[in-house]
């Protein structure tokens, strides 16, 4: 925080205050009868609190203490943050970290994003979602791998200017993967049988009570490559890097130095010499302030929702590893 923020901030926190004492002297203390005079004190100190707080609420609206916002993505991305019947309600809620970023970006006091990520990726769009919002963002946008940035997490740092990550950082795995569970021995062990009702020879491709067809295969896989060959162009772009290289990687992981000497990551280093590198663009000291979800109180019935549905479910369906209603496509 600048100097002429921070002087600013207590000037106006100081008017405030003085300003709301003295109306309490007046209204308490000076204006009342003699048995006001015995509480007049008492009152005009409360009035002074009082004053403190409201300043401080007003000098915080008006002149914030920060210039740079930070948002986390942490754990598996996904639309809603997971909470399915079958799996917890953990993760990355794509929907919450877009609003963050364009909150950061209608703040007048946020001169640039810090992402921070921490995730192994997870969903493709929800995933692009946060890049793009990231793209949006009107200032220098740094990303910071902590743990992990893997394929969708590596989705987002492509939108960031530049990537920073700690030398045992796991970075890359620029990949796609789709998946789905096969329950068609099961089936057959408990007796149950699978019957189709479709319009079109591929409607009920990925099905899990069913072995694939060879050209339900084919057609499957080239769903994945075509995302694929999404990922690859937008590294490309975004990180300026060969799309060639790009795809020699074979969707390997590569700990944050190896990453480096790629060039899937601009700097090692940390969050420290992060700060460092943004006071030096910005030309200021960085006070950094964690953006956190806004969500009302829908938001949080939901969440809780999902928690209970998890609970429930979670034991009916531990036999299963994967998505019960078919295939997934995840980065």
């Amino acid at each position: 925080m600048s100097t002429t923020r921070t002087v600013g901030r207590l000037l106006l926190v100081a008017a405030v205050t003085i300003a709301v004492g003295l109306v309490g002297w007046l209204a308490f203390y000076v204006l009342p009868g003699s048995l006001a005079d015995l509480l007049g004190v008492v009152f005009v100190v409360l009035a002074v609190v009082a004053g403190v707080k409201l300043g401080g609420s007003i000098a915080g609206s008006l002149l914030p203490g920060y210039n740079v916002a930070e948002v986390a993505v942490e754990g598996p991305i996904s639309r809603d943050g997971g909470g399915s019947i079958t799996s917890p309600p953990v993760g990355a809620r794509a929907e919450d970290i877009v609003e963050q970023i364009e909150r950061a970006d209608d703040d007048s006091a946020v001169d640039a994003l810090l992402v921070k990520l921490n995730t192994p990726g997870g969903e493709i769009v929800p995933s692009e979602d946060i890049r793009l919002a990231a793209e949006r963002f009107d200032g220098p946008t740094v990303g910071y791998a902590t743990d992990v940035c893997a394929s969708g997490g590596y989705d987002i740092a492509a939108g960031c200017d530049e990537l920073w990550a700690r030398e045992g950082s796991i970075v890359g795995s620029i990949g796609v993967i789709g998946s789905r569970v096969n329950a068609k021995d099961l089936a057959d062990r408990v007796g149950l049988s699978y019957e189709q009702f479709t319009a079109g020879a591929f409607k009920d491709a990925g099905t899990p009570l069913k072995e694939f067809e060879q050209e339900e295969r084919e057609y499957l896989q080239s769903i994945v490559d075509d995302y694929y060959e999404q990922f690859v162009d937008t590294v490309a772009e975004g990180r300026e890097l060969d799309a060639a290289e790009i795809r020699d990687t074979e969707a390997r992981i590569f700990l944050g130095s190896e990453a480096h000497e790629l060039g899937l990551v601009d700097e090692i280093g940390t969050r420290r010499d992060v700060e460092a590198k943004l006071e030096a663009q910005l030309g200021e000291p960085v006070t950094v302030e964690a953006f956190e979800p806004s969500r009302g109180l829908a938001g949080r019935l939901q969440t809780g929702a999902q928690r209970a549905a998890f609970a429930l479910g979670a034991g009916v369906a531990s036999a299963f590893d994967g998505d019960l209603d078919g295939l997934s496509f995840r980065r």
